[in-house]
């Protein structure tokens, strides 16, 4: 697969201090001696890439079908397996109809598929009545089909499953082999408990949901591809408590290599969204090349959750045709709560490209042109957004990056929440209005608060900001270069800055740096400040050097000025 990544070479030694809730305590040296090259240069190629091929030779089974049990028991009517009793039941060969499972609610069912073909185009092909937990194995060396034929779900009814594999219990897909999943219904695999994917070569294509667990979703390992042509790729539903004390509704992933094509969100947690390992990578609505034509959904963000999104450690890659990353706040939530509204990134690498169709070909596919980066505008797709106010990475209350590497291809808004927290981490953002943004979402006092790590943000020529605070913008560490508008006072269309805040700008320490001007005086303490060009910096490669730090930076516009701030002495610019 194909994939897009901005050449960065840093190494600084920038650490987090304690001046926001959920940032560590920790040393602010910004180092010495250390060279920064940013290169916004970069040709990216359309990450649009099917990654489906290791399904493409997977072959139906055509031989007679069995099933076989040394513990449990079944009854056969009419092409419908019924089994009824606790057990392991082994299938194999090709199946024109049913298996149901009526084992009773407290039974523990294991469905071994050993090259196995079913097809069913009245219910589900394997439907849970009762039973506590069903776990579906695919064998080593095996591959299996699961084909529901029914035609599009138009009414709710009791009588017919709601996928393909449509469970009311705890379900579990694993095993070491390959299964397929094809449903022209509604979802692929369903249940209404609690879902569990381990090691398995699993592919789903739904014209709804791929893989829906209510109360939640744990993605373990394995290789899996969620294909939705008209709705969610991975969805969870419900956020009340279980008789457990287990809180429903978060989608996690641990482990594993996932893929999610969706004609509206990739991913959509009814309450959080955890990843603390593994790949995801998400393409939505036109930018997923298996969309339905017809499809009406309304939603096309890449990560959507209704409480938090909580990110630690892993490969996360969001096309989007809507925000990326988001979280909402205030949503009820039927754990007697609202939702919080919180994004934190702890670690993990994140691309993050939000694009709109309007100057590609057909599905969103990219055009090159002669402009910045190599596109025929800013950005791959002129910076024409498809949602209006699709940013990158959009928390409602709070954005907290503590570390990782996030690289934010293209974007309406490329940070936006009430309050931004940034004391770790390698943030790049090209955005084509605000690179970063403090919103009055959740209060009327939104912040930006710096305190470590980089943020490198790039918007275009026009009325529009690098950094823009309604409330107020705080530094005590780490490294900022932010490049506004292109305009020799710094201002163009009423107000446009590299720094724009409404309530004022506070230095106290490391290091930040300004081409194209800061909205008034900022307040500082114990900070040197050079000025590196009074009038004008032209476009091209320059470094700045502060306190034995190199940073290479790319112009892609006239510059109104240069300034720099730092703890760490007079800075040079050439």
């Amino acid at each position: 697969m194909k994939r897009f990544f901005l050449i960065i070479t840093i190494i600084t030694a920038i650490l987090c201090a304690t001046v926001f809730s959920g940032c560590d305590t920790l040393d602010t040296n910004n180092g010495s001696d250390n060279t920064n090259d940013v290169n916004v240069d970069t040709l990216i190629e359309s990450p649009a890439t099917d990654t489906t091929e290791v399904f493409e030779t997977v072959q139906e089974a055509t031989n007679d079908f069995a099933i076989q049990t040394a513990d449990g028991d079944y009854a056969l009517t009419n092409q419908t397996y019924t089994l009824t009793a606790a057990g392991t039941y082994t299938l194999t060969g090709a199946l024109n109809g049913q298996i149901l499972v009526d084992a009773g609610s407290d039974a523990e069912v294991v469905i071994e598929l050993n090259g196995v073909t079913i097809t069913c185009g009245t219910d589900s092909p394997i439907k849970v009545v009762s039973a506590d937990k069903l776990e579906i194995s695919a064998k080593k060396d095996t591959e299996n089909v699961i084909k529901d034929t029914r035609s599009a779900k138009t009414v709710d009814t009791d009588s017919q499953g709601e996928g393909a594999i449509s469970a009311n219990c705890d379900l579990k897909l694993k095993g070491n082999g390959v299964l397929v999943i094809e449903a022209s219904y509604n979802n692929g695999a369903h249940t209404t408990k609690d879902l569990t994917i381990q090691n398995l070569s699993l592919k789903v294509t739904a014209l709804n949901n791929a893989i829906k667990g209510k109360d939640s979703i744990t993605i373990k390992s394995g290789t899996i591809v969620a294909i939705s042509t008209k709705g969610d790729g991975i969805e969870t539903e419900d956020t009340d408590i279980s008789a457990k004390d287990k809180q429903r509704g978060t989608v996690s992933i641990a482990d594993g290599s996932v893929t999610v094509y969706a004609a509206g969100d990739g991913v959509q947690a009814s309450y959080n969204f955890e990843m603390s390992g593994g790949s995801l990578t998400v393409y939505t609505g036109s930018y997923s090349s298996y969309t339905a034509s017809d499809a009406t959904t309304t939603s096309y963000k890449g990560v959507k959750a209704g409480n938090e999104v909580l990110i630690s450690e892993g490969v996360l890659q969001i096309y989007s045709y809507d925000d990326g990353l988001h979280a909402d706040y205030g949503t009820q939530l039927e754990n007697g709560n609202k939702g919080l509204g919180n994004i934190t990134i702890s670690g993990g690498t994140i691309t993050i490209g939000v694009y709109s169709p309007e100057k590609s070909t057909a599905m969103g596919r990219m055009v090159r042109g002669g402009g910045p980066r190599g596109f025929d505008s800013f950005g791959p797709w002129g910076g024409q957004q498809s949602v209006s106010g699709s940013d990158a990475i959009h928390a409602d209350n709070t954005l907290t990056i503590e570390g990782g590497t996030i690289n934010i291809d293209s974007a309406y808004e490329g940070l936006e929440a009430t309050h931004v927290v940034i004391c770790g981490g390698y943030t790049t953002v090209y955005a084509t209005d605000d690179g970063v943004n403090a919103a009055k979402k959740v209060d009327n006092s939104p912040t930006i608060v710096v305190s470590g790590g980089t943020l490198d943000v790039t918007v275009p020529s026009g009325d529009t900001d690098g950094i823009d605070s309604n409330g107020t913008y705080t530094q005590s560490g780490g490294v900022v270069i932010t490049r506004g508008p292109g305009s020799a006072s710094g201002s163009q269309g009423g107000g446009a800055f590299a720094l724009d805040t409404d309530r004022g700008v506070t230095l106290t320490g490391g290091t930040l740096i300004v081409f194209g001007g800061i909205e008034g005086t900022p307040s500082t303490s114990g900070m040197t400040k050079t000025i590196c060009a009074s009038s004008t910096v032209s476009t091209g490669s320059h470094t700045v050097t502060v306190g034995g730090n190199t940073y290479t930076i790319q112009l892609k516009y006239t510059a109104g000025g240069c300034v720099v701030y730092s703890d760490s002495g007079n800075a040079t610019l050439r």
